[in-house]
Formats: structure tokens, C-alpha cells, sequence
């Protein structure tokens, strides 16, 4: 299993950024896959989740804000944040769980006010 994340950056406060994050060694479109974030000296926290049907679920933080969305054709799922604000700064990853918990890399996301 490999998850590879890309689109992080810096942005100012209001922008807009679409992460990604392409999947390897797995059966994609069967599985939920997430978002998470973690910002410095702070735990790691679930951003938003996908089912394998497409049903999502957003932490209330980034709420209206942030769209999760898949494309099992390519094997990624990607994440649309939209009016960023300074607290969105963070790692984000994208995970996956098998058995165990897989993770991409992380992308970094910081927000300038």
C-alpha cells in the first residue's frame, strides 16, 4: 500500500488549494479513504472522510469549506479547500485503513493572514 500526496502550499487567507493523493497496491474503489491534518505541537485530527459509495463526513472546522472527493479511475481522492484561513496551517495526509493504518507523506498547507 502506498499513498502519495501532492498540492500543499502557500496561500493567503480566503484561498483556495486542491490536495491529492494517488493510491498504489490496493483495491481503491472499495475502500473509504480520509484526510487528516496536524499542526505544529498539536495531534493529529480527522479533516474529512469518503466511504467507497462517495458519502462524506467533515470535521464541523472545515465545514462548508473543504470538499472531499474521489476518482476510482485514477485511484486518488482528492481534497478542495476553499476560503483558508491562518488555522487550516497544517500536515495534511491522506490515510487509509487495512488491517493497519497507511499513510501518505504529508503535504504542507500554511495560510498567511
Amino acid at each position: 500500500v502506498q499513498l502519495q500526496a501532492s498540492g500543499g502550499g502557500l496561500v493567503q487567507a480566503g484561498g483556495s488549494l486542491r490536495l491529492s493523493c494517488s493510491a498504489f497496491g490496493f483495491i481503491f474503489s472499495i475502500n473509504n479513504m480520509a484526510w487528516y491534518r496536524q499542526a505544529p505541537g498539536k495531534q493529529r485530527e480527522l479533516v474529512a472522510l469518503i466511504t467507497s459509495s462517495s458519502s462524506t463526513t467533515y470535521a464541523d472546522a472545515v465545514k462548508a469549506r473543504f470538499t472531499i472527493s474521489r476518482d476510482n479511475a485514477k485511484n486518488t481522492v482528492y481534497l478542495q479547500m476553499n476560503s483558508l484561513k491562518p488555522e487550516d496551517t497544517a500536515d495534511y495526509y491522506c490515510h487509509i485503513r487495512i488491517w493497519k493504518d497507511y499513510w501518505g507523506q504529508g503535504t504542507q498547507v500554511t495560510v498567511s493572514s
